[in-house]
């Protein structure tokens, strides 16, 4: 089949999700042809996955000015700018109906296999610049197809691969054996069937983020519950407690996390969850009774649970762009000018400025991370800076190279630091267990009673940083 001009060919996108259609809506803003490639049925397939969660930042945050403007014509009206949405709300009323618009233009139950050059492994040199890109996808029915295209912007997030529980990065020893037990997302204790689940039962929740403040407040409400007598949470914290362990409270600029902190910190003081800090997983073994004991790298064995939560961040999946050249960090796995102004481990407390093409090249010519999956394995990520990069890249792709690098985003401050991050989904929630000012392993059990309020100098230190005064 010959290989059409690349002038003709679309902007593939990988991914229905908000920055994927956004970056479709800008693109066509841009006189530009998008066609977006969504593993799923639906448009925001990861979001209605925690469709009962609800998201940090207001609807004035979360919907993309290009993204309204394809919508308008249609009759739809944009929610209440101060409300806050939950997940299954921001997919039913701004992504699926966005997702309509572009009809056509999105090919559902086309999962991405691969992208190249056409005719050019990773280690061909000659013309590589001058081929398309040839993207290889898989339907349901299992039939692989391929499409050409000029550029392409992997928008695919990182839902799809959770970290694990083993502190090293893989998991831990047993912890695939004990997967009826485990599960890597803030359970819908509001489902009957995931309620019975945990309910009357010792649950592990290992991470350090606000998805872990939403299981702890989740199951202590449970646990006051008619239903819930007998629930119990184990909170397994790889670094100490400090001040700043729940976030910025009534200081966070974000209000909706900052309640979220101060509910986690009400299920400690108020009994429902007990603590073990500085404990890094190592093993998971059952005991007689099919219960899991989790085991640390300095030997402690803590008392035997019947559910472990582990939300300790997400990953992203770089194995369908192996024949392309990416320049990603080593640590992060984020394009390189990028990582330095969100790595967890370098930058102190502020927030990320806003960025655009520029932090997002790769020696690759026109393929481009965005959103989440750009992020890497950091925790600092909102919706608004994922629509400020993509409408940056569809200004350079059309050749606007003045409004590539034009910033068009004021990023709001935040009010923490530390292991919270600054997010507004659970799949941006990366939980920085691994933190650089981490104290040295230490056993702390915490019970019933109030604890000591944090001092002014923790409580309003910034997002972002590891090391918080």
């Amino acid at each position: 089949m010959p290989t059409p001009a690349t002038t003709e060919l679309p902007v593939v996108v990988i991914g229905a999700g908000p920055s994927g259609l956004a970056a479709a809506a800008h693109l066509i803003d841009r006189g530009l042809e998008p066609l977006v490639l969504e593993a799923a049925a639906v448009a925001g397939a990861a979001v209605r996955q925690w469709a009962h969660v609800r998201l940090f930042s207001p609807w004035g945050e979360v919907t993309d000015p290009a993204a309204e403007k394809l919508l308008a014509p249609t009759g739809w009206t944009k929610p209440e700018a101060s409300t806050y949405p939950s997940g299954g709300e921001w997919a039913r009323l701004y992504l699926q109906p966005l997702a309509d618009v572009l009809a056509g233009q999105v090919r559902y139950d086309a999962t991405v296999t691969g992208v190249t050059r056409v005719g050019r492994d990773r280690l061909v040199d000659a013309d590589r610049q001058d081929q398309p890109f040839a993207v290889h996808y898989r339907r349901a029915d299992g039939r692989e197809e391929r499409v050409f295209a000029r550029a392409v912007i992997d928008a695919s997030g990182t839902w799809s691969t959770p970290s694990p529980a083993g502190a090293g990065g893989l998991p831990a020893l047993g912890e695939k054996s004990a997967a009826d037990r485990l599960t890597y997302r803030v359970p819908d204790l509001k489902d009957p069937a995931v309620r019975a689940r945990y309910a009357g039962r010792r649950t592990a929740v290992i991470g350090s983020g606000a998805s872990a403040f939403t299981a702890l407040a989740y199951l202590a409400d449970l646990a006051k519950s008619e239903d819930g007598a007998g629930t119990k949470a184990l909170w397994v914290l790889r670094r100490g407690l400090s001040g700043a362990t729940f976030g910025g409270g009534e200081a966070d600029q974000l209000p909706a996390r900052g309640a979220l902190g101060l509910a986690a910190k009400a299920a400690v003081d108020q009994g429902h969850a007990d603590a073990v800090t500085g404990f890094r997983t190592e093993a998971l073994e059952r005991d007689g009774q099919g219960r899991l004991i989790l085991v640390g790298e300095d030997g402690r064995r803590l008392e035997a649970v019947d559910e472990v939560i582990v939300l300790t961040g997400f990953r992203p999946d770089l194995s369908f762009l192996d024949e392309v050249r990416l320049n990603l960090d080593e640590r992060l796995q984020a394009p390189v000018q990028l990582a330095p102004l969100i790595d967890p481990n370098q930058h102190s407390c502020g927030t990320v400025y806003p960025h655009g093409v520029k932090e997002l090249s790769h020696p690759e010519q026109d393929i481009y991370l965005v959103g989440m999956k750009s992020y890497g394995r950091a925790p600092t990520f909102l919706a608004m800076t994922g629509y400020e990069q993509v409408r940056s890249i569809a200004a350079a792709l059309a050749g606007d190279q003045e409004a590539a690098e034009r910033v068009e985003l004021t990023l709001p401050e935040t009010g923490v630091c530390g292991g919270a991050g600054l997010f507004d989904t659970p799949e941006a929630d990366q939980a920085n267990d691994a933190g650089c000012c981490a104290p040295a392993p230490v056993a702390v059990q915490i019970s019933a009673g109030p604890a000591a309020e944090p001092e002014p100098e923790q409580a309003q230190a910034s997002a972002g940083g590891c090391c918080a005064p």
